[in-house]
């Protein structure tokens, strides 16, 4: 059990791990004095022990739930993504930052795979399962290999492809939000998720920018400047697919709210205007899981 390996992965995404546990020094002293006078087999307990201070005071069903469900939608990503920098040939995707950018994304999503699979297993003694590339379809055809999003990885499937991540970049933000209130009993859980849940919504930003930016056919509509954020339940995108166009809109419907806390905060407030655009870029709004699941469903193969 590397454990040096394991407290590296953490730091990726949690980069207070060592004051939840102690100095880097003290850690890495404590587990040499362990190394010494444990049993090898003890270990992985003493180091769950170390890991259920910092994030798991409590295993109640809400917390495990999920944190599982998180662990399956960071899968998804992370395997997207692998497939994704492996394709950049086929795919179209040029050289230089855009390529950097992908792979940095793609880092992410595995170290938050890696992070949420030890915070699971090791910080809250729960068994999960293995997620492969075969354990998703990101044609969106439910283990087909045939569903609306199949331009995605074909010759030339550029545009398509930054679509289906920006999809799910943003489906990824408001799953975090939606499931948020469910760790809210623990705060180094609810701590730790929020910050994956920051670094999603900036690879969404960055993926909008890319579209964008993106010369030739962007699938953007006509007539629309794609900015960073949601603007009321608008995707951004125009595919001209039905069934592509109704599994992306559902990743974006219930964004257009411009109510917040009782408050419509559409109107003027001392001098200041806000728009219904304003008031809904202002806000990203929570998914429930169930609406969660219902949007990726068509992305796992049964």
């Amino acid at each position: 059990m590397n454990v040096q390996n394991i407290l590296n992965e953490i730091e990726k995404v949690d980069p207070e791990v060592y004051d939840r546990l102690d100095s880097r020094r003290d850690v890495m002293r404590r587990f040499s004095f362990l190394g010494k006078t444990l049993a090898l087999a003890a270990i992985p307990a003493a180091f769950g022990s170390m890991l259920k201070k910092a994030y798991g005071q409590s295993t109640a069903s809400d917390i495990v739930d999920a944190l599982k469900f998180a662990y399956l939608l960071e899968n998804l990503e992370a395997e997207f993504y692998k497939k994704v920098v492996s394709s950049f040939a086929t795919v179209g995707v040029p050289s230089g930052p855009a390529q950097t950018a992908l792979t940095v994304i793609r880092d992410h999503e595995i170290a938050h795979v890696n992070f949420l699979k030890t915070t699971l297993t090791t910080g809250l003694g729960q068994t999960v399962p293995t997620y492969t590339a075969a354990s998703f379809d990101f044609t969106g055809g439910a283990g087909s290999g045939n569903g609306p999003f199949a331009a995605a990885f074909m010759a030339g499937g550029y545009p398509v492809l930054l679509a289906v991540a920006q999809t799910f970049e943003d489906t990824g933000v408001r799953a975090y939000k939606g499931q948020a209130p469910r760790l809210m009993s623990n705060n180094d859980v609810l701590t730790a998720a929020l910050q994956i849940h920051s670094v999603e919504a900036r690879h969404a930003a960055h993926i909008r920018q890319m579209r964008r930016n993106l010369t030739g056919t962007n699938l953007v509509p006509a007539g629309t400047t794609l900015q960073p954020w949601i603007t009321l339940k608008q995707s951004g995108i125009a595919t001209g697919n039905a069934g592509a166009d109704a599994a992306i809109q559902a990743s974006y419907n219930g964004e257009e709210v411009t109510t917040q806390a009782g408050v419509n905060i559409v109107g003027t407030f001392g001098g200041i205007t806000i728009s219904a655009n304003e008031a809904s870029e202002a806000f990203d709004e929570p998914l429930t899981k169930a609406e969660v699941t219902s949007i990726v469903t068509p992305f796992l193969v049964p």
